[in-house]
């Protein structure tokens, strides 16, 4: 059974396995008759291709909840396009399928571009944004749900219990994060939230000193956990990154823009697995390299963004506090998973911590060369005064596409 411990901070909502599901789920289809759930769900061509995504497919398929579900497809030709929406006709809820790569939303974003509001960098984040200012176009949306097409352990109840505390009218959340054991064939995951996140933001604290966003950040329990719910309302003016630090990025829109007793996090799972990235120690700009990196430079920006102030010898500093923490978390993370028969290769996370620190530094060196470089991608607001005909514009275009490229 879980704990129910809450830290002060973030509310933390337990599965303490007495509710059974399918009555959690009932209740949430009563909500939805009145707050209309819109699922978005950033997706790679290549994952049409493995397991999982059918198996979530399948399982929304029953969701009767959900009122649309909006499919963000990257990396797509026109007949990749044209088999992704054949693949995603079996989903009964009226659902849309993004072609990011396709002449039309190309289009609207050289027109973004020619405004200076155009996503610099492609990836995770750039995605979402186009399905979230899609969503708003429509105004068919009260709450919105996120989540990842790689979760080979994905079932239904999970979306319940992450939609059930923005959903409820008797809470005032306006966004959930949802968290979970990273354990799965016998031994510990989540590599960056344990090895990265975690011992960085105690380094932050030792070296700058103690700040609420710091303790906020620290108060989740996975904090790169991909699975957010919340009220579309506050969509207008979230600023994210476009790059692979969306997770943390969503958190501080959250921290700078809502009051911490509207935000929660809640246990949505006691088995989860995806994909794995890998290490990449070659090459920063794929894997776990690059999110590493990609994560750091959000931190950095949000804590100058609140007035710290960086320099090398900062970043230094933090290296090697971060170092020394990160080996110390690993001492302990080995005793808990012998403890509890699951295996640590101990090699390895050092390995990865030894990466990861390297990668502080390199963005910090990134953060400090680019004093210019816009952090954040432009809220949907900013957009909208600066073109009050981009949002229908955008949305005729995706209906057009989705209306002339048919199953194949």
């Amino acid at each position: 059974m879980a704990d129910f411990h809450q830290n002060g901070h973030v509310a933390t909502l337990h599965d303490l396995r007495i509710v059974k599901p399918e009555t959690m789920e009932r209740e949430l289809e009563q909500f939805s008759q009145s707050r209309k759930i819109t699922l978005i769900l950033p997706s790679l061509y290549s994952e049409l291709k493995g397991d999982a995504l059918s198996n979530i497919l399948d399982e929304l398929s029953t969701a009767k909840f959900i009122n649309k579900i909006v499919i963000g497809l990257d990396r797509a030709n026109e007949a990749e396009y044209r088999h992704a929406k054949e693949f995603f006709s079996r989903l009964p809820q009226d659902h849309v399928v993004l072609w990011n790569d396709g002449p039309r939303l190309k289009d609207i974003d050289i027109r973004l571009a020619e405004m200076g509001l155009s996503p610099i960098e492609p990836g995770k984040g750039r995605n979402v944004w186009f399905c979230m200012g899609y969503t708003l176009a429509c105004g068919d949306s009260d709450i919105i749900a996120l989540h990842d097409c790689d979760i080979v352990t994905y079932k239904k109840d999970m979306l319940v219990k992450l939609l059930y505390p923005v959903a409820n009218p008797s809470f005032s959340y306006l966004l959930s994060k949802g968290f979970y054991p990273r354990i799965a064939d016998g031994k510990f995951n989540g590599r960056v939230s344990r090895l990265l996140v975690t011992p960085i933001l105690m380094a932050l604290t030792k070296v700058i000193g103690e700040r609420d966003y710091l303790n906020y950040l620290s108060a989740f329990r996975y904090p790169l956990a991909g699975e957010f719910a919340m009220r579309t309302s506050i969509l207008h003016d979230m600023r994210i990154p476009s790059d692979w630090g969306l997770e943390i990025g969503v958190l501080s829109e959250a921290w700078r823009n809502l009051s911490p007793k509207t935000t929660c996090q809640v246990e949505i799972s006691d088995a989860y697995d995806h994909k794995h990235q890998p290490l990449s120690e070659q090459d920063a700009s794929t894997g776990l390299s690059r999110m590493s990196i990609d994560i750091c430079k959000a931190l950095y920006r949000k804590l100058a963004a609140d007035g710290t102030v960086f320099n090398m010898e900062t970043f230094r500093s933090l290296k090697a506090t971060y170092y020394r923490i990160a080996l110390d978390l690993i001492e302990s993370y080995y005793n808990d998973a012998l403890m509890n028969g699951l295996h640590v290769d101990r090699h390895a996370a050092e390995k990865s911590v030894e990466l990861f620190a390297s990668n502080i530094m390199e963005a910090g060196e990134v953060f400090l060369e680019n004093p210019m470089e816009t952090p954040f991608i432009p809220n949907w607001s900013r957009v909208h005064a600066a073109d009050q005909d981009l949002m229908r514009v955008m949305s005729d275009a995706i209906v057009l596409d989705n209306e002339e490229f048919g199953a194949s």
